[in-house]
């Protein structure tokens, strides 16, 4: 309940700070590279169910574009997902949504995998902070975010994902990992 809470708090607030930043990408979008600023695709949430997840488009004619490269570099093309997290469709901190192509490409519609259902999927979570991209490892951080899964674990991924931008992903991550050795010794 705390981590609802937490969630639509955060969504609402976010939404009035960064709506001037997001309407100036939106018409940046439109001016620049001509099209519907917006990029909605089917994803699977809790327990499988479809929902539409809303993105800032970066692509035109399967290429990203300039203004694309600064959007997906800086998140801000990750912004309008705050929505979703209003519609109660996703978290701010969760497995990373995927599409039913992507579920099926990696196997993990059987029962064996049905543990990563059981979460709202999050703009941020373990697997996108990963210098590691493999299905495995995808896997494996979605369970021990599952495990692990508490406010102030949510916490420290969100700050990381934060640090991401100023400090880069490698040294966000080591953070993390500074930050689990410190824990073990308490």
């Amino acid at each position: 309940m705390l981590k609802r809470l937490t969630d639509i708090l955060g969504a609402l607030t976010g939404l009035l700070v960064v709506s001037p930043v997001l309407v100036i990408c939106m018409l940046l979008i439109l001016v620049i590279d001509r099209q519907n600023p917006f990029f909605i695709q089917a994803r699977l949430g809790k327990h499988k169910r479809l929902f539409k997840i809303i993105k800032l488009r970066t692509m035109k004619n399967s290429q990203v574009t300039g203004l694309g490269k600064m959007l997906r570099r800086t998140g801000l093309d990750e912004l309008p997902q705050l929505l979703n997290i209003l519609f109660l469709q996703m978290s701010f901190v969760g497995p990373r949504p995927l599409t039913p192509a992507d579920v099926e490409r990696l196997g993990w519609g059987d029962a064996y995998h049905e543990r990563r259902w059981q979460a709202r999927p999050g703009i941020t979570g373990l697997a996108q902070l990963s210098p590691v991209c493999h299905k495995k490892m995808s896997w494996f951080l979605d369970q021990k975010y599952a495990a692990c899964s508490g406010f102030f674990f949510d916490l420290k991924i969100l700050v990381s994902s934060v640090a991401v931008l100023f400090v880069g992903k490698k040294r966000a991550v080591q953070w993390m990992h500074i930050n689990r050795k410190n824990e073990r010794t308490r």
